[in-house]
């Protein structure tokens, strides 16, 4: 929105909500200010492989759930183990469900459960009898609402289509029989305070290659399907090969060990989100491939990288900031795990001022054989679960490289103090507000009186000299509206307290 036309008069509510960025829901007018997309910074594996067990991989798509009532985090994961060759395609490695805590969520135990034996001792952290037990728990909530502590925790099952089911304890389930989600193998299960309600944000094939379908339950037993909500289309297929391009010529980077210059789709290989200040938040995982892998191995080398979205009702989304990468692969150095893969975990969570975003970091697609022999040994540890933290509110600002002016939507403010959550070390932003129809500034709150932020703050409040007490002001005035002036300088969100 580059010019002063006014978007249709809607009132926002400021109070219940912090106003990010992510969409113009807020905006009527913004001159010389764009959206950026700002990454989280890489804070590297939380919970690695015990490689000298035999352990050789971690992934998981659950997120960590806090247990009130023991007062630590609890994470349940798969552990991929080397093993004999079993199944149609000669499989060497099972994947066990497994359980990790911690009381901070960046320090993990794996504790002694003590219920199936493994490699000789029931010394292990193993939830799911190994006989059976591959991918068993695919995602797990723990609900601190439901009144029924049979009921504590709620899950999806199995790892070829979705079981709902209960469970007091998170390891031993009650399966909903007559209930399924149809899904391949990969998924995302949240809970939506927004509508109240479960979500599955499922993957199944279409004309478009993999896709993302909805599906919602209020109570796990009767699910409503919703259809696809988001799938590739030309624009991805356009990014595909530059993206393969860039680690293949790329000398730090991690080539796909095999890439026939095929013009092959990319496509949405999954979809985790949250919910966050009144809408939701989503991580695309887009699949680059960059060669076909002839039978038995079969599947394609590439990248998969997460991509930021939006949706204001979950099933209408919106891509951001041009698509760019919001976790990309990262050059290899022998020590990251994140050189062929980046796919979230789950939801990711609001921790203070912080967002932590767990995802699951690969260090290849395609198997031992078709790489160099030189990354043959880290074959014994290929993946891992990893952190990544982001600021509050901080994925998309609008940015002013000089000189910006934002005109919000018409809001109320019933005597709350304005505060802005943005970065103004090295430039200016000064506030003032206007009568929502005349847009004519209100009393002594215009921009000369404006005290002028200049520092980098999540929680700047706004003032105005000789002005004790503006929210009052405002509130007086019945709607109202901002006009941001920023210079060089980042602004994330707005809100009333």
């Amino acid at each position: 929105m580059d010019d002063r036309a006014l978007a249709p008069k809607r009132e926002v509510d400021a109070r219940e909500h912090r106003q990010l960025f992510l969409d113009d829901e807020a905006i009527a007018s913004r001159v010389g200010l764009t959206r950026k997309m700002h990454r989280p910074d890489l804070q590297g594996p939380v919970l690695e492989p015990d490689s000298a067990a035999g352990e050789v991989a971690l992934q998981s798509r659950s997120v960590p759930q806090w247990n009130s009532e023991k007062g630590y985090w609890e994470w349940w994961y798969w552990g991929g183990w080397s093993c004999e060759p079993y199944g149609q395609w000669a499989t060497t490695t099972t994947q066990l469900c497994q359980l990790a805590i911690s009381t901070d969520g960046l320090d993990w135990e794996k504790p002694d459960v003590g219920r199936h034996e493994w490699k000789g001792s029931k010394h292990n952290n193993i939830l799911v009898d190994p006989e059976h037990g591959s991918r068993a728990f695919y995602h797990v909530v723990r609900d601190e609402r439901d009144p029924d502590p049979a009921k504590r925790y709620k899950g999806l099952l199995n790892s070829n289509g979705r079981k709902p089911a209960f469970s007091a304890d998170g390891v031993d389930w009650e399966v909903v029989e007559d209930s399924d989600i149809v899904s391949s193998d990969e998924s995302h299960f949240f809970y939506d305070d927004l509508q109240n309600q479960f979500v599955a944000l499922v993957k199944r094939g279409t004309g478009w290659g993999r896709s993302v379908f909805l599906a919602t339950t209020e109570d796990l037993i009767t699910w409503q399907e919703h259809g696809i909500v988001l799938h590739a289309d030309q624009q991805d297929w356009d990014n595909r090969w530059p993206r393969v391009k860039q680690v293949v010529d790329d000398p730090d980077y991690l080539s796909p060990p095999l890439v026939d210059n095929e013009n092959y789709m990319a496509e949405t290989y999954q979809m985790a989100a949250m919910t966050y200040e009144g809408l939701y938040v989503g991580f695309p995982g887009l699949f680059n491939p960059a060669g076909a892998i002839p039978p038995p191995h079969m599947n394609h080398t590439g990248i998969n990288q997460a991509e930021l979205a939006m949706s204001r009702d979950l099933k209408r989304w919106r891509r951001l900031c041009n698509r760019e990468v919001f976790i990309g692969v990262q050059p290899w150095d022998g020590v990251s795990y994140d050189t062929a893969q980046t796919l979230l975990c789950g939801s990711p969570q609001l921790h203070g001022d912080e967002i932590r975003i767990y995802y699951n970091a690969c260090r290849f697609r395609g198997h031992k054989e078709l790489h160099d022999e030189k990354h043959h040994p880290y074959f014994e540890a290929t993946s891992a679960l990893s952190l990544a933290t982001l600021r509050r509110d901080g994925f998309v600002s609008l940015h002013a490289d000089a000189s910006g002016e934002l005109l919000t939507q018409p809001m109320r403010f019933e005597g709350a103090d304005l505060y802005l959550n943005a970065d103004a070390a090295g430039g200016d932003i000064q506030v003032e507000v206007l009568h929502a129809d005349t847009l004519k500034p209100i009393g002594a709150l215009t921009r000369a009186n404006s005290e002028s932020i200049k520092s980098d703050d999540l929680a700047h409040q706004v003032s105005w000299s000789g002005v004790d007490h503006p929210g009052s002001v405002m509130a007086e005035s019945g709607p109202v509206r901002l006009r941001f002036h920023v210079k060089a300088a980042e602004l994330y969100a707005f809100w009333m307290a």
